[in-house]
């Protein structure tokens, strides 16, 4: 897959010395084995890595293989890289085990500030010297998560996007204290394993992406919950309306586009006063049971008697498709 164009503060961060070259980097292991980290999985194996993945969950191995294997004939329509396969994942039974020879570690644990404190604590503890160890949260800054750890400097933000093994991009960001050399070390072993990366100079709350995603989400919890729109409606007036835009370019350029040959400047002057206009209610709303209960039964009915497994599918072929027509696939090599 193609990465976008590389924005100077990317191009000009360079690893620090003392930290794993990006790409001799072999063994990665993915510590959180859901949907996640079980995504992140599937990728790095179709990448060429030896893997080691490490759950707390009794069933955790067998629901990860299960993952891996309905992820694999995807991946292997956009092209396996040489040597990539499913026997190069290693399960081990202990956190100290996954990372006693990574060469950089990816943590996909669940949304809890405090066990993430503890989660990454412990990986600082247990990982080797000179690795970097990124967090997959999805809006906690890693200001907030490095406190206890002993060596805060080698721990980043590596947020993905579901599903990580087909979704290109990647959000990295530093904490405080994190040195600037682990971010670009980060960055550039994203970009070697197949990622289209933004590196971020700034803690912000959510991100980028999802600061976008949550505005969307909250308007349409606002129009299901004011009985505006079904959620089939809502669904529907993305994949048949701008959706179909996105998948070229962002909201930014469309726009610009809108304003004709005279560009954004045009489509400001045209369409600027509308920004006064009550279309938003960004405020999220109260998700009593009713709201709760309209959004789950409108998914079901959306889902049309297909299962999560059926509709898991569907996304990823519909998502190679889009990649394919956009030409943003790699011609089936891999990058390593």
């Amino acid at each position: 897959m193609t990465s976008p164009e590389k924005t100077p503060a990317a191009t000009a961060l360079s690893p620090a010395p003392g930290f794993v070259p990006p790409e001799s980097v072999r063994r990665v292991a993915c510590v959180g084995a859901g949907v996640i980290g079980g995504g992140w999985v599937a990728h790095f194996l179709a990448r060429g890595y030896d893997v080691t993945a490490w759950d707390p969950a009794p069933d955790a191995e067998r629901r990860l293989r299960r993952l891996v294997d309905a992820a694999w004939p995807t991946l292997a329509s956009l092209g396996l890289a040489e040597g990539a396969s499913r026997d190069r994942l290693t399960v081990a039974e202990t956190l100290e085990q996954a990372v006693s020879d990574a060469e950089f570690v990816q943590e996909s644990a669940p949304e809890n500030l405090g066990l993430k404190r503890d989660l990454l604590a412990r990986l600082d503890a247990a990982t080797p010297p000179g690795v970097v160890i990124a967090s997959s949260t999805s809006g906690y800054p890693m200001t907030e998560m490095q406190t206890t750890a002993a060596d805060p400097s080698r721990l980043v933000v590596g947020h993905p996007f579901n599903p990580p093994y087909l979704i290109p991009l990647v959000e990295v960001a530093g904490g405080e204290r994190t040195d600037a050399g682990a971010v670009a070390q980060a960055a550039r072993f994203y970009e070697a394993a197949g990622k289209s990366v933004i590196t971020m100079d700034n803690e912000i709350p959510g991100f980028i992406a999802n600061r976008l995603q949550e505005a969307l989400w909250r308007e349409a919890l606002h129009m299901v919950a004011n009985g505006e729109a079904t959620v089939r409606d809502i669904d529907l007036s993305i994949t048949e309306g701008p959706g179909l835009r996105w998948a070229v370019m962002g909201p930014m350029l469309t726009f610009a586009l809108a304003g004709g040959e005279g560009g954004m400047a045009h489509m400001l002057d045209h369409f600027g006063p509308s920004l006064k206009s009550p279309w938003t209610r960004l405020e999220a709303p109260e998700l009593d049971k009713e709201l709760y209960d309209a959004v789950v039964a409108g998914c079901d009915e959306a889902a049309d008697g297909r299962s999560i497994a059926d509709l898991v599918a569907e996304r990823d072929w519909g998502v190679v498709e889009v990649l394919r027509a956009t030409g943003r696939l790699a011609g089936g090599e891999g990058t390593r």
